[in-house]
């Protein structure tokens, strides 16, 4: 069973929709006993980073999610702002995330030459960078939905899954032992969003 953090932001039931299309059983819930019966946990996100990590620590979860990812390595997804939160530190806002990823997230800038719109918005491909469960059987040409004006910038290279191109390359995705994060939103992404929910679901 997978269990989607609610923590009052994020697509939970477009979420929980796609992981029944993929035969996946899941749960909406911030009770920390469905999340530690969870096989694996979904931290979901739409919105400004400091609300976020603002919810979690009011509804106490911040302790919850440290024993059960980083203490007990139970696999965790986060989606869009979801994977942001998994970083030290956002230009987005003043409090410190969860800091699993050895990453910040940072705006978008372009210059005057390529000054494109933020936020990044609509579809867009991904370049894999290492192997990962996550990504195993993908299509050739994976697509993506992204909504964001932030993306995350990693310390470590190692901990890179995938690099998107939207006026320069950012990264898409990140996988460090149990705890992977997508920028984009697969609940969003038809047939391919499908093959990564199933793929986390089953191998991850």
């Amino acid at each position: 069973m997978i269990a989607i953090v609610d923590y009052g932001t994020g697509n939970l039931c477009s979420i929980l929709n796609m992981l029944k299309k993929v035969g996946a059983k899941g749960v909406i819930s911030s009770d920390a006993v469905d999340l530690r019966n969870a096989d694996k946990l979904i931290l979901p996100g739409v919105g400004a980073f400091d609300n976020a990590m603002g919810n979690l620590e009011k509804l106490g979860l911040i302790p919850i999610l440290n024993e059960l990812v980083v203490k007990g390595r139970k696999p965790i997804l986060g989606i869009c702002l979801g994977m942001q939160l998994l970083t030290h530190t956002s230009e987005e806002g003043k409090l410190p995330g969860l800091g699993w990823i050895d990453a910040d997230t940072v705006r978008f800038r372009f210059d005057d030459r390529n000054r494109l719109k933020i936020p990044h918005m609509g579809w867009n491909t991904i370049e894999q960078v290492k192997k990962s469960p996550l990504l195993d059987d993908a299509d050739a040409e994976p697509r993506f939905y992204f909504v964001h004006s932030y993306h995350v910038v990693c310390r470590k290279e190692e901990d890179v899954l995938t690099k998107t191109t939207y006026g320069y390359d950012f990264i898409s995705s990140v996988v460090k032992n149990n705890i992977a994060g997508v920028q984009f939103h697969p609940e969003k992404s038809h047939k391919f969003g499908m093959k990564l929910l199933s793929n986390f679901a089953e191998r991850f």
